[in-house]
């Protein structure tokens, strides 16, 4: 079994903290706020009725919006609270309750790859250490051939962005673009956000 991540760390230490992830978005969606970005810039990339995956899609903002798009989506998060969350907010999308460092979704009959898996939200950050050249792997596993993987967290978090595109070459993935935004501002050596867009390694 993979270590537990520091996401259901922090739950397990503060059961309400779900919930609040929660409400937060959704009050910011009451408010008219845009949480669309990252959906945006992955329906940019893929062609129309994707196979998509959210990798770590929490409440279903992301998946959501590129179902209402008109693409194939298949969310997983290792939060159940989250995922009942995503079930009721944004239905179409098929949520799974699943921990990525053992993601496997052919076992669970789900065989067809994917075009594209957006990992938004910090989630990189939230996986427990040993787990993450693990899950970036299968991330690999789990893309088509072409496909890419769109991957965004923050500065300061205890995972330095030059150590993810390093375990993300020993996983097979490697860089086509970084941005330092989902609105494409380049990515600069003092940049506090990456966004990285990965093609399967040859």
């Amino acid at each position: 079994m993979a270590e537990q991540s520091i996401w259901m760390r922090k739950v397990t230490a503060d059961p309400g903290h779900s919930h609040w992830y929660i409400e937060r978005f959704r009050t910011m969606a009451r408010a008219g706020e845009d949480l669309d970005g990252e959906a945006r810039f992955v329906a940019a990339m893929v062609p129309r009725r994707a196979r998509i995956l959210d990798a770590g899609c929490g409440p279903g903002r992301v998946g959501g919006t590129l179902a209402k798009a008109g693409h194939d989506v298949v969310g997983v998060d290792v939060d159940p609270v989250l995922i009942e969350a995503a079930a009721q907010d944004h239905p179409g999308p098929l949520w799974l309750v699943g921990d990525l460092a053992e993601l496997d979704l052919p076992a669970r009959g789900i065989t067809a790859p994917f075009d594209a898996i957006v990992c938004a939200g910090n989630v990189m950050s939230f996986l427990a250490p040993s787990t993450r050249g693990e899950v970036l792997a299968r991330f690999r596993t789990h893309l088509a051939p072409g496909g890419r993987a769109v991957i965004g967290f923050g500065a300061g978090r205890g995972y330095e962005f030059g150590e993810f595109v390093e375990d993300a070459a020993a996983a097979g993935l490697e860089p086509d673009l970084l941005l330092s935004t989902w609105d494409l501002r380049p990515f600069t050596d003092d940049s506090g956000f990456l966004v990285a867009v990965l093609r399967r390694a040859s």
